[in-house]
């Protein structure tokens, strides 16, 4: 079956077929540095680097371009108000580098917890200022953006006399005109649609660059459009993102490549959905807004424990990257205790010995994994195809099925292919992670055993059926007791 992947420009599934195989160019907007990383970052960041991890799996040479917007994004995203990063170092009298640079630093080691890999090369926009007015003099020479007060602004009904407008998020221009209203210090737009592609800096502006319009600042879109087409050319295979930058800002990036070049440079646009907080859309000011650390520390109002980095990861993979996911702390608890079903099961697996025949057909578990992810990366399938492993493999620890050496080989290598190399699940993560988890376990054990020892059965007893209680299954064995959060 062939690698077939979504592309949201089409709104159909595709045959993947690169421009210039084996190589393949990747470009994904990364995050606006100016606060802590929180959930909403890690599903893109999750979601590419399972594409990442296997393009490279199949062979493909991979040039992975994820920026850093660390300029240009306003905080109206309506081409007003004061920068992010500049109103964060204005309140922290910091330099607006300083600010960037934290919290760059902060979203990586988030990202390194996360087991996501770094990019081949992660540009930031403000040291691409050049790139940009390069292309912004190119759109203005080919007549689609014009210049207003020392502003540059993108024309889009201009644009749309040529060119199909809205093709990618489906939005119709009339409509879009008809309901844009027009804000305060947007008098210089020609209509109230058209975005800026440079900003002439209001004399409190910190960040500004020259240009040969103003002293200023670029626009948000155009950092996209400048150094995807600088480091993958002005034709490449993927473009990535939220769902959330579909419109305007994806689109934008459309109409700029157009303007500038004549023709789009994006083949396939693939874009994750959004992740909810108990039904509710994540937001500071509904007081659901949680970051990542947060996260790893339980050091939040609505969470009710300390959760991994890898049951976050695992829990974002149990959804299709296409599907909306609902954070609740049942939903993280369970993914917690699937995931660590599956890493029991891991730890079993080097154990295994092998039998004279075999009982499952294990080309064929080989063959369904391989499926779900040439399924437009259908990560919930190859973890329900992991979950069958976990039966092959305690089936065969209970003497039940038999595996050939060569099968049993050749399953020991796509159980770890599929979990750790694809799915990038770390068992040393999830190791370090529960080692608080596991030290209790043995302490708790040990007191039931010395109960047992003393013939103090309601003890043990009680012991044991409270761990019950809490998903915590204990076996007694001749080596001693066994536990599984099942």
């Amino acid at each position: 079956m062939d690698f077939q992947i979504y592309n949201t420009l089409t709104r159909k599934k595709e045959v993947f077929q690169p421009i210039h195989p084996p190589h393949v160019g990747l470009y994904v907007c990364g995050p606006t540095v100016y606060g802590e990383p929180h959930l909403g970052h890690a599903r893109p960041a999750i979601t590419f680097d399972l594409l990442f991890r296997y393009l490279l799996h199949l062979k493909y040479q991979v040039r992975y371009v994820r920026n850093i917007t660390d300029v240009g994004h306003l905080e109206n995203d309506a081409d007003e108000g004061e920068d992010k990063i500049a109103k964060k170092a204005r309140l922290e009298q910091l330099e607006p580098m300083e600010v960037a640079q934290f919290y760059l630093d902060t979203y990586h080691v988030a990202m390194d917890k996360l087991n996501v890999k770094r990019p081949s090369i992660e540009p930031r926009a403000s040291g691409h200022i050049i790139e940009q007015i390069e292309v912004i003099q190119r759109i203005l020479d080919k007549g689609f953006a014009y210049i207003s007060n020392g502003s540059v602004y993108f024309d889009i009904p201009e644009y749309a006399q040529k060119y199909h407008y809205g093709k990618l998020s489906g939005r119709i221009l009339e409509d879009l005109l008809a309901t844009t209203r027009s804000l305060d210090g947007q008098e210089e737009k020609r209509h109230p649609a058209d975005f800026a592609l440079w900003k002439k800096a209001a004399p409190e502006h910190i960040m500004r660059w020259n240009s040969p319009w103003s002293i200023g600042f670029p626009g948000w879109h155009i950092e996209c459009t400048a150094m995807g087409t600088k480091y993958l050319g002005e034709n490449f295979d993927i473009h990535g993102g939220g769902m959330d930058l579909l419109f305007p800002h994806h689109e934008s990036e459309i109409c700029q490549a157009v303007a500038a070049y004549g023709h789009e440079s994006v083949k396939y646009w693939m874009h994750n959905n959004m992740i909810t907080i108990n039904g509710q859309k994540m937001g500071k000011s509904l007081g659901n807004f949680i970051t990542l650390n947060e996260f790893f520390t339980g050091n939040h109002a609505l969470l009710e424990q300390i959760y991994a980095p890898m049951t976050i990861r695992f829990f974002i993979l149990q959804a299709h990257y296409r599907s909306t996911v609902d954070f609740s702390n049942e939903a993280l608890k369970a993914a917690e205790k699937g995931m660590s079903r599956i890493f029991t099961a891991e730890k079993v697996l080097p154990q295994l010995k092998p039998g004279t025949e075999s009982s499952e057909n294990i080309q064929n578990w080989i063959n369904r994994c391989y499926d779900a992810l040439n399924d437009d990366l259908n990560s919930p399938i190859l973890i329900a195809e992991l979950f069958e492993a976990v039966r092959i493999i305690n089936s065969i620890k209970d003497g039940k099925i038999t595996l050939t050496s060569t099968d049993l080989e050749l399953f020991k290598t796509h159980f770890s292919l599929f979990w750790n190399d694809i799915l990038g699940m770390s068992a040393e993560e999830h190791s370090n992670s529960n080692e608080i988890t596991g030290k209790l376990m043995d302490m708790i054990l040990e007191l039931r055993q010395t109960a047992k020892s003393e013939k103090n059965w309601a003890l043990a007893d009680a012991i044991r059926n409270h761990l019950t209680a809490i998903g915590i299954t204990v076996k007694d064995t001749k080596e001693g007791a066994e536990w599984v959060l099942e």
